[in-house]
């Protein structure tokens, strides 16, 4: 994230003079706006034109700043293009992230607050608002394109938020285009950005001539990114674990009502160069583990080519069958080979003469995993052993899977 002056200063001189003109701002003839190598002279110089702003302007644009400098980051940029290319806005060739945003804030408002909601998005973990949720991979089709499921699932938004139906809501459906960073392969995901109208809040301001209460409006914000082919579904909302749980129910519900309901599954980043050699899956008796075994993997070149080999039988490892097959010329051995998915098998040892367990993994690049529905305690305790094991990188949050 930029500071406002460090915004200022990165800002392309052409496109920061077209944004003050779109606000109505207008800077002095003799104004420069390369003015001195674009420091703190420069910024001071910004400051003083605002400053001859009436009040409520000055307020509005200062704000607009300090929003867009919030987003000027690598993320931010990653968002842009997800969302710019399939709405036939061309980035190529701008000067930056602050270029792109000052262009956005220009001629595309409602670009530029998706481009702030998939930013939120597209961080690791999503933040302390956000949860992502796996469907099974049945094959069955979701109606994310269907009229009727949609205003159904905006109803049942507003009873989660318990919020009367005569609040003032909206739902903005759109499409980014995801680009793998290892394969380059190109995903269509659905959005659904959910405003609705808050109950007012009650605040004090200033007057003309002395201090009044203002009834303020607010609005509440829910956003999903939905990717039906790695049947997944993120929700980024306030209200903790529980309301988030009641919108994945709802979707499951109005969009894929045929499929079992899903599980929630922290984003990490997963870490498969770790599993080029064979592995040591350390395990402590406490673990009630029998064994752990690897029964797939997935490979893409840097040609373009994919390859996937699976496990069979007992009588040899995965890495021992590739060897086996290629030599010195397996996957495994050539750096032009990158692992991109594995799937872990977790056999439980039998317990009080009941039938072992198995917790069947999957792990893709760059931060997916994928574990089918189990209940909490039992998802909570295989992302402790993939952590142990280095193939996902630590929680950054204590609350990483709540215990129901």
């Amino acid at each position: 994230m930029a500071s406002y002056s460090g915004f200022l200063r990165k800002s392309p001189a052409n496109r920061l003079k077209a944004f003050f003109t779109a606000q109505g701002v207008e800077a002095p003839d003799d104004f420069n706006w390369n003015s001195a190598g674009r420091g703190k002279e420069f910024v001071a110089e910004v400051d003083a034109m605002l400053a001859q702003l009436p009040g409520p302007k000055y307020d509005r644009i200062k704000a607009d700043l300090d929003h867009l400098a919030s987003l000027a980051t690598n993320g931010t940029m990653i968002s842009a293009e997800q969302l710019c290319i399939p709405a036939g806005i061309d980035i190529e060739g701008m000067e930056g992230i602050q270029d792109i945003l000052l262009m956005l804030a220009i001629d595309h408002p409602h670009i530029l607050e998706r481009v702030a909601v998939q930013a939120s998005m597209n961080r690791r973990t999503g933040g302390q608002g956000w949860a992502s949720f796996q469907f099974a991979d049945d094959g069955k089709p979701w109606a994310l394109d269907d009229a009727k499921a949609r205003n159904d699932f905006l109803h049942d938004t507003l009873k989660i938020l318990d919020l009367p139906d005569h609040r003032r809501h909206e739902c903005d459906w759109y499409t980014t285009l995801y680009v793998h960073p290892i394969t380059g392969e190109k995903t269509d995901l659905t959005h659904a950005t959910i405003y609705v109208e808050d109950r007012a809040a009650s605040e004090l301001a200033f007057a003309e001539t002395t201090l009044e209460r203002r009834v303020v409006p607010k609005v509440l914000e829910v956003a999903l990114a939905c990717n039906p082919r790695d049947r997944s579904v993120e929700i980024c909302a306030k209200g903790g674990k529980k309301i988030r749980d009641q919108y994945a129910q709802a979707f499951a519900k109005h969009f894929a009502p045929h499929s079992q309901p899903p599980t929630e599954a922290p984003r990490r980043d997963v870490m498969l160069e770790r599993l080029r050699m064979a592995h040591e899956f350390i395990t402590e008796p406490a673990d009630g583990i029998e064994r752990v075994e690897i029964s797939s993997l997935e490979f893409y070149s840097q040609g373009g080519g994919f390859a996937r080999y699976e496990k069979r039988g007992d009588e040899e490892t995965i890495h021992q069958f590739l060897d086996r097959r290629f030599g010195d010329k397996s996957p495994l051995r050539a750096g032009s080979w990158t692992i991109t998915a594995s799937t872990l098998r977790i056999k439980m040892a039998p317990q009080d003469g009941r039938r072992a367990k198995i917790h069947t993994v999957t792990l893709r690049t760059p931060n997916t995993t994928t574990i089918p529905n189990k209940t909490d305690s039992e998802r909570k305790f295989v992302f402790g052993l993939l952590e142990r094991w280095g193939l996902v990188s630590p929680s950054d949050h204590f609350d990483v899977i709540d215990a129901a």
